[in-house]
């Protein structure tokens, strides 16, 4: 291997690390929600008379973690095509 192909390899490993970065926040945060909403809806069928109140809180927690996940798939998407217009 050639050393410019150990700099492109190197450089490639940053951007991606760089990359990971970027909207990890909302990545975690959308995980976490999506966990917690699934298990507010398995527990809705054990919660009695707090049922409907339980699954829905559930729902709403899946909406509001899948929509942190597409946020964050929007923001590395917005930050890489950036990217890709600085280098040309």
């Amino acid at each position: 291997m050639t050393s410019s192909d150990t700099e492109t390899a190197e450089r490639v490993a940053a951007y991606r690390a760089e990359l990971r970065t970027v909207g990890r926040t909302q990545r975690l945060a959308g995980f976490a929600l999506v966990l917690v909403g699934a298990v507010l809806v398995w527990a809705a069928t054990r919660a009695g008379d707090l049922a409907g109140t339980v699954q829905l809180a559930g729902y709403g927690a899946l909406a509001a973690g899948w929509a942190l996940m597409l946020t964050a798939i929007f923001l590395r998407t917005r930050y890489h095509r950036r990217r890709l217009r600085e280098l040309n």
